[in-house]
């Protein structure tokens, strides 16, 4: 694999970890935004390898259709993308139920990493 690949997968995995920690430190935006970042660097590192460049946009959907992922896979990167709005921005409307979001997320993240991972 080559070195820039590494870094990128090496960075989504990273985001990961910081989403979990957020969560289990009740931090629940923070970690609904780091399961963002995580899939969409490890689709990115994915499409580096695929086509020899990256791609500079956040849409994960976009990002995944564009790297053949699974439909359901692109059904978890709609909701995903979501979380790099509201999580970042204090005058978009406050999502009620944030724990359960953020919980679904990492789950969500976690499967997406694990499929790129067989590609990388």
């Amino acid at each position: 694999m080559k070195e820039e690949i590494k870094r990128w997968w090496r960075k989504a995995k990273d985001d990961l970890d910081k989403a979990r920690i957020l969560f289990k430190n009740k931090k629940y935006d923070g970690a609904a935004f780091f399961c963002q970042q995580s899939v969409e660097k490890g689709l990115k590192a994915l499409y580096l390898k695929e086509k020899n460049r990256i791609k500079r946009v956040h849409d994960l959907v976009e990002l995944g259709k564009d790297s053949n992922l699974p439909q359901n896979l692109i059904e978890y990167c709609k909701e995903l993308t979501l979380a790099y709005i509201y999580s970042r921005y204090p005058d978009v409307k406050e999502e009620k139920n944030i724990k359960m979001i953020s919980a679904n997320f990492l789950k969500f993240a976690k499967e997406i990493l694990k499929w790129i991972e067989k590609r990388l």
